[in-house]
């Protein structure tokens, strides 16, 4: 008889992370005609409240979140917990306090073409997400948007750099 230890640890989770890129479709495609022009504002709460999540996560693992390269590399690593082996991802140094998380591969995008569904939709919940993620490990930094593979672009680009209005406090502070 088959039991659950004789398949490899990978192929579980792989299995399982399949599963879980492939909710977000569903529940678009079941309960948006239902909910109207409201899902997507309820929707992007849920991915909100995940951010609180990858927080809990990032600091359990104690990663390291203090300048831009840090950050975005801790991002990454939460990403790739939570969203499984099918997220490719990598992070470029840019500038002085600067970095990219680059995003190859993302289970949302292929997962959704997989059903069906429109990938462009996964958007919105990533930007939830990654915007929240970041300003809950550091709000002293912003991350923004440069390409996204789910609105037809080769890869992600998300750069995360010190947000100015931090900057200017700071300058502020110096001064007085």
């Amino acid at each position: 008889m088959l039991d659950i230890r004789s398949i490899p640890d990978g192929v579980k989770w792989k299995l399982a992370t399949q599963c879980a890129a492939r909710l977000p479709a569903m529940y678009e495609l079941s309960f948006s005609p239902v909910v109207g022009e409201k899902y997507d504002k309820l929707e992007q709460q849920i991915w909100v409240k995940l951010s609180k999540f990858a927080f809990d996560i990032a600091r359990s693992l104690q990663l390291p979140v203090n300048n831009a390269q840090n950050l975005a590399d801790s991002m990454r690593i939460v990403m790739q917990i939570l969203f499984g082996p099918d997220y490719k991802g990598e992070v470029m140094d840019v500038g002085e306090d600067g970095a990219v998380i680059i995003v190859k591969h993302c289970p949302f995008v292929s997962e959704a073409t997989a059903i069906g569904a429109s990938p462009d939709r996964a958007f919105k919940r990533c930007l939830a997400f990654n915007l929240s993620t970041q300003k809950e490990l550091n709000k002293n930094y912003r991350s923004r948007y440069v390409r996204a593979l789910c609105m037809g672009d080769r890869q992600c680009e998300i750069k995360v750099d010190r947000d100015p209005e931090y900057v200017k406090e700071q300058d502020q502070k110096k001064q007085a």
